[in-house]
């Protein structure tokens, strides 16, 4: 089997089904070599086995459950090479998108590369969006309008932050950022993982050229708990060191020409993150 370009994280709350439809696709859609890391957070029978893939599948379970950006921190050290993807289940591949996002990510300038998402009837999702505000999640909650953030066409470009259904990542920027923020139980934890980013001067960029569907579960407004969780880790988000920086309230949002100059004028301010040992040391080597 050729050696993995890339690791794929995937973690599963019961979604054995959305998952083998997953490792379908990826093993049919895709030439890029890959590794897949499955974490199954929750006791569960999965429909299939780990052998008949194209790829190294290896499942990993836990004995009790973990928050999204915990999850996949441990799935990191096991991954081992050059790029690092997380992957929710309910995403679907029609192609393969991982080269023009291989591309993009050759620039070291660019910290995280995502597709284009589309929902089942077509419609492009919400996947690229502004920073979050105050002042915008009032107008949200208010009825305001639901427009997309940025207008999307045939180019790539820089949204400040991508949403945590689909992210790659060279495996050494992810190490550098000191991965996810696991104080977000769920929710906000690829805000904040994009606002770090921003702040040591990357960039983030979406490619439509690499494209994938979702069958969106949206359960943070259908469960009272996934609701709960939301709302925490939206206050968690607009009390952090990352939202301080880039505009204190919210309510003055930089440009991202501004944020080369937040960083010039804001150095030594970056909040701490976790060490997560060896390899990541290994990893934030190679990147410098």
């Amino acid at each position: 089997m050729t050696s993995a370009q890339i690791a794929v994280s995937i973690v599963s709350h019961g979604q054995g089904a959305l998952v083998r439809e997953l490792l379908a696709d990826l093993s049919r859609c895709t030439g890029t070599p890959l590794k897949v890391i499955l974490t199954v957070n929750i006791p569960e029978t999965l429909p299939f086995s780990a052998a008949g893939y194209g790829f190294d599948l290896q499942i990993v379970r836990n004995s009790v459950p973990r928050g999204f950006g915990a999850n996949h921190n441990a799935a990191f050290p096991i991954a081992d090479v050059p790029m690092f993807c997380v992957v929710n289940p309910d995403i679907r591949f029609q192609a393969d998108p991982f080269p023009p996002l291989i591309s993009a990510l050759a620039d070291r300038s660019v910290a995280i590369a995502a597709p284009l998402v589309r929902n089942r009837g077509g419609t492009v999702e919400d996947s690229a969006r502004a920073f979050p505000t105050v002042r915008g999640i009032l107008r949200k909650g208010l009825g305001g309008p639901q427009d997309l953030d940025y207008e999307v066409g045939a180019d790539p470009f820089e949204p400040d932050w991508v949403a945590g259904m689909f992210m790659l990542f060279r495996s050494s920027t992810f190490a550098r950022l000191g991965g996810f923020d696991e104080r977000y139980y769920l929710y906000y934890e690829d805000v904040d993982l994009c606002a770090r980013a921003r702040l040591g001067g990357q960039r983030i960029v979406l490619d439509p050229r690499a494209q994938v569907l979702h069958d969106a579960r949206r359960d943070s407004r259908r469960r009272p708990r996934h609701a709960w969780w939301h709302a925490r880790s939206m206050l968690r988000y607009f009390l952090s060191e990352p939202f301080r920086r880039l505009g204190g309230s919210g309510l003055l949002r930089r440009t991202p020409i501004a944020y080369a100059h937040a960083q010039q004028n804001d150095s030594g301010a970056k909040e701490a993150v976790p060490d997560r040992g060896r390899d990541i040391e290994r990893a934030q080597n190679d990147e410098r």
